[in-house]
């Protein structure tokens, strides 16, 4: 999806954005004497996103600064007279890309496609994106070749004719580490409370939607934007709780805690509008040829896509302009558990039989798997998940975790094209020398970007924002204590602190939350042999080349029989994500063109 196009044509440079995306504010245009800035997104406050924009066109401007990046969910193109900046936010929710050939800048764009040849993709890409499903958004490499993705908190700078002179790195926050004394939990929830207000109130827009489930996390994120509007000595905005709900099933459980939440938010901000949507014949997979074509990358979360798509079309028709999650939470706000990484590396024995013990009874574990799974696998990623196929033969399924290649997965092109360096990136990523800081940016990618979200931005009018993943919550998180964070048998015990005097009982003491797998596994039932016959009739030869379909058919009959567990699912549900791209990659030539503007045009 083109949001914004820059190129050079003559000499001169030419930058456009979409016109419909500008109307709706999704995209924004400043100009000043320095130059000229096109932001998708917004900077600093949804709220008021011209002086977003202008302030960041103003810090770049100047002359040798080398500013930090500002809070935002951004992608930007900065042009001046004598050099163009390309740049994304610290989260990367905002995709942007460019073409480079010899040396030189091309074009850029949101849109890899738009830079792209179909006929010409980049086989290291999907070896990187085989891997695991968070190894898009943090990978230079793009599906086509010769096309570079902007990484997140990078700013790309390029002369005024497109020769590229560099990529810095300018962090949003400072970097630092969990500090290693005691913090009271009151000072600690009272910290984290302070940084949560900031974030969600940096997101209110002008009718903002929250999700809102019954868990703690969302219900958090909308008490504090029912809270901070209600402050408000003229209230002007609307606030939306958006919710699924079931009437049968598993996930039928979670209605009494959703109707307390609602409740909850209400009584803080009465004029809220539920806006709750029937989900009993929504499941996983439904359409799966037009949620997994439709990207301009391949998605592995494209089976979840029914469900969320049908809550955030009914958000948009209500006219919402920015949707709030509670993405983020566990990893950033809960006991870390790769803490014990930390204290095994400084010979801190006895802390780490004392923290395991504790990890475990919060999460009804033994302690021996505790330290198996942040411990020992941290230190030897790819070894660990190898030892674990060997003792767990039997299944395609059986065994496959983040790294290892998967069976349907022809050796032959995994050696061509890289998947051991792929693995290995992508471990490095997840656990990197301090796995318990890696910890942090690995669930920033687990959450965004969302390409689906992102494709259907215009026609529903917001982007999806994660308060949980702003830099100034992570950065608080991080220089707490890993003894202020874990409280045996109270899972995320500082937002509890934190949110105690708003979040009702049930919610504030409830430790686990019924999990989506029942919408799984009826998706699976009811459309296995669809995606059965996806596999069997692709017509790409790249699905050919790349997977024995024979071994991905059988992957997709075990996990209907139950097999297999989260991990491998993960990775079955995106080589089908793969195919169905594949399959719907030549069909988007016919596409409408989008309409756009011109922003700058000049030498």
């Amino acid at each position: 999806m083109e949001a914004l196009r820059l190129e050079w044509s003559g000499g001169a440079v030419k930058l456009r954005a979409a016109e419909a995306m500008v109307r709706q504010g999704l995209v924004t245009t400043v100009s000043s004497p320095a130059g000229t800035a096109a932001v998708v997104g917004w900077v600093g406050s949804v709220h008021d996103r011209l002086a977003g924009a202008h302030a960041l066109l103003d810090t770049f401007g100047r002359p040798g600064a080398e500013p930090r990046l500002p809070a935002g969910d951004f992608a930007a193109v900065l042009v001046y007279r004598d050099r163009v900046l390309l740049m994304r936010d610290e989260q990367a929710r905002i995709p942007l890309f460019f073409r480079e050939s010899g040396g030189r800048v091309t074009a850029a764009s949101t849109s890899a496609r738009g830079l792209g040849d179909a006929e010409d993709l980049d086989p290291r890409y999907l070896c990187r994106y085989l891997t695991g499903n968070m190894a898009q958004p943090h990978s230079e490499l793009s599906p086509f070749a010769g096309v570079r993705r902007v990484l997140g908190a990078e700013v790309v700078e390029l002369s005024a004719t497109g020769a590229m002179r560099g990529r810095h790195v300018h962090r949003t926050t400072r970097e630092g580490g969990s500090t290693t004394d005691g913090s009271r939990p009151s000072e600690a929830g009272q910290d984290l409370r302070r940084a949560l207000e900031h974030a969600v109130g940096r997101r209110l827009g002008s009718m903002t939607a929250c999700h809102v489930s019954g868990g703690t996390d969302s219900t958090s994120v909308a008490l504090l934007a029912a809270r901070l509007l209600a402050a408000q000595e003229n209230p002007s905005a609307d606030l939306v709780l958006l919710a699924g709900r079931f009437g049968g099933g598993e996930l039928a459980g979670e209605r009494p805690y959703l109707d307390e939440a609602v409740e909850a938010v209400r009584r803080h901000a009465p004029a809220a509008r539920p806006l709750i949507v029937d989900a009993d014949d929504v499941a996983d997979f439904d359409d799966f040829r037009h949620h997994a074509g439709d990207p301009d990358e391949p998605h592995a979360h494209a089976f979840r896509a029914p469900f969320w798509s049908r809550l955030h079309a009914a958000a948009a028709d209500l006219g919402c302009d920015t949707l709030l999650t509670g993405c983020g939470a566990d990893p950033v706000v809960d006991a870390n558990p790769l803490h014990l990484h930390r204290l095994a590396r400084s010979g801190q024995l006895r802390e780490l039989r004392r923290q395991a013990r504790a990890h475990a009874a919060v999460g009804q574990r033994g302690v021996r798997e505790i330290v198996r799974a942040h411990v020992v696998q941290p230190t030897l990623p790819l070894a660990a998940e190898r030892i674990s196929r060997l003792t767990r033969r039997g299944t395609v399924l059986a065994g496959l975790g983040n790294f290892t290649r998967p069976p349907w997965l022809r050796p032959g092109f995994a050696r061509a094209h890289g998947y051991r360096a792929a693995s290995i990136a992508e471990s490095r990523f997840m656990f990197g020398s301090r796995p318990e800081q890696s910890l942090y940016d690995a669930a920033n990618y687990l959450a965004a970007p969302d390409p689906l979200s992102w494709r259907y931005a215009p026609r529903h009018g917001f982007f999806l924002s994660h308060p949980f993943l702003d830099p100034e919550v992570i950065t608080t998180m991080r220089h707490r204590s890993a003894a202020a964070a874990l409280r045996a048998g109270r899972p995320k015990a500082v937002l509890r602190e934190a949110m105690a005097d708003l979040l009702p009982p049930r919610i504030h003491d409830r430790v686990a939350k019924i999990p989506f797998n029942d919408l799984y596994v009826r998706g699976l039932r009811a459309h296995g042999d669809e995606l059965i016959d996806l596999c069997r009739s692709a017509r790409h030869p790249l699905t050919a080349e790349m997977f024995d379909i024979d071994t991905l058919c059988r992957a997709v009959h075990e996990a209907q029989l139950g097999l297999g567990d989260s991990y491998s699912w993960d990775r079955m549900n995106g080589s089908l994500a793969l195919v169905g791209w594949l399959e719907r990659l030549g069909d988007r030539r016919s596409a409408a063109p989008v309409v756009a503007v011109p922003v700058i045009a000049g030498s």
